[in-house]
């Protein structure tokens, strides 16, 4: 088997095609390698021409880490002298470059994928404290609103000032704005109405299809290839609601629940805009705080949010048992991670009290940042012994669950 040394070109009678092949692999691993291991791989690989934008931008965020850990920034010969290049971590910052927080969000932008820039922009905000970003209408602005970068806002809102405080609130409102947008049409179209297949339609619309009776109203026009000719096709009405029924969200804003309290806010705020619906919200850790006056506005929600803290389901449980008014026409739909720091045998036989009662109990496990489900499995199970329905459901899914019990 031949060695073959990355950096040296193939010659002679040993180079072979398969060895070019080879070289070009290694001279973008090592292209990889510099961007990775930034200045720190200065004296043994150079950054490309065509990469000094990418190692500008990354080096501005990222050498943060090194900072935090205690390494010098600095510049500085090398001990012993030589090459004279700096052993530190001192940005880079060539003539004419800005540098500031807006010149870096405005150059990553142009550099990297969407993806990835939404990444930086987290890393920025959570891990590295770059708040400035949220001071600078430009800034704000030129930020891609997601729901990874909202959850992260959340979780420092309790140390910005007023200035950041508003800057984020813009950011919030764009990212619930879309998913309203996204959302809406689904808690529309699943809780306005249950599809009443015995009656036809005059709203000949894609969402009142019936297919199954159109089938069968057209199986005499079958040719002899097994083609049908549709003429005759059936719509089906929707049922209308005529009574008014209760919902009442509890959700947990334990640290751990950032992702789920998003969309929890999101969904109360389309709830409470739909008719024959009654939204009472409630936010809990070890307390439970009455958010059903601002229930209708999700940014207000947010903002208002105290990420952190214990978690008391069972006191929750209790607050909301007190809040039913007619059983039979009530859903109760806790939002947790089911992780109980109170009393898991109180927990328990609240929720067995209202289900026998009547209330229908939803159980939402909570969803991390990647949109997997992340809850205490034992606890879920227990609920669901004592008749509360608990599943990990995305925010579509639960709107479809929802329209399902309430009509």
């Amino acid at each position: 088997m031949n060695v073959i040394d990355p950096g040296a070109a193939p010659s002679g009678p040993t180079a072979t095609p398969g060895m070019t092949t080879c070289t070009a692999a290694d001279d973008e691993a090592a292209r990889r390698w510099r961007l990775v291991l930034g200045r720190y791989a200065a004296d043994e690989l150079s950054v490309g021409q065509q990469d000094q934008g990418l190692e500008r931008s990354l080096s501005y965020l990222y050498d943060r880490e090194y900072t935090a850990r205690g390494h010098r920034t600095g510049g500085g010969d090398r001990a012993g002298g030589g090459s004279g290049r700096s052993a530190g971590l001192g940005g880079s910052q060539p003539h004419g470059v800005d540098v500031t927080a807006l010149g870096w969000l405005s150059e990553a932008g142009s550099l990297f994928p969407r993806e990835t820039f939404e990444r930086m922009q987290v890393d920025a905000v959570s891990r590295y404290g770059l708040t400035e970003l949220l001071q600078d209408d430009t800034a704000i602005e030129s930020l891609e609103p997601s729901r990874e970068l909202a959850v992260a806002m959340l979780q420092v809102r309790g140390s910005l000032n007023d200035r950041a405080a508003a800057g984020l609130r813009r950011v919030i409102q764009r990212v619930v704005d879309d998913i309203v947008r996204r959302l809406r049409p689904r808690f529309a179209t699943a809780v306005n109405g249950r599809i009443d297949r015995s009656r036809r339609s005059m709203h000949r619309v894609a969402r009142n299809f019936d297919w199954k009776r159109t089938l069968r109203a057209n199986l005499g026009r079958v040719d002899a290839d097994g083609r049908m000719t549709v003429q005759d096709v059936r719509f089906s009405a929707r049922a209308k609601r005529t009574l008014t029924w209760d919902v009442i969200l509890l959700v947990d804003q334990s640290g751990s629940m950032a992702p789920s309290l998003l969309y929890s806010a999101v969904c109360a705020g389309i709830l409470s805009g739909l008719p024959g619906v009654n939204v009472q919200l409630y936010l809990f850790d070890t307390s439970v705080v009455d958010m059903t006056h601002v229930a209708d506005d999700p940014v207000t929600v947010l903002m208002t949010a105290q990420l952190g803290g214990g978690t008391d389901i069972a006191r929750a449980v209790r607050y909301a048992e007190q809040q039913v008014r007619n059983p039979s026409r009530t859903v109760v739909a806790l939002v947790s991670d089911f992780y109980e720091g109170g009393s898991v045998s109180n927990l328990l036989a609240g929720v067995r009290r209202m289900a026998s009662s009547g209330v229908t109990m939803l159980g939402l496990a909570a969803l991390d940042e990647a949109a997997e489900p992340a809850y205490d499995h034992g606890t879920a199970r227990l609920l669901a012994e004592c008749g509360m329905e608990v599943a990990a459901l995305t925010p579509e899914r639960f709107a479809e669950w929802l329209g399902e019990v309430l009509t």
